[in-house]
């Protein structure tokens, strides 16, 4: 699971952040949780998933509200 968060957060900061981002986070945790042994990597994805949705909140206040505009 650990390595799971890691590979879902780092395509979470380009693409589909609202997505990706959460389910870093929560995969994350749960590893986490668990005691994994890949500690460092269930931390990274941990990061990148939160950075992922910060993201998605700042373009979000940036753009007035619109998550998506088609134009």
């Amino acid at each position: 699971m650990a390595v799971a968060s890691f590979l879902l957060g780092l395509p979470g900061l380009l693409v589909l952040n609202l997505v990706l981002g959460p389910a870093a986070i929560v995969l994350a945790l749960v590893a986490l949780a668990r005691g994994t042994r890949r500690r460092g990597r269930a931390l990274l994805g941990l990061a990148l998933g939160v950075a992922a949705v910060a993201l998605q909140i700042a373009l979000t206040i940036a753009g007035h509200g619109v998550l998506w505009s088609f134009e």
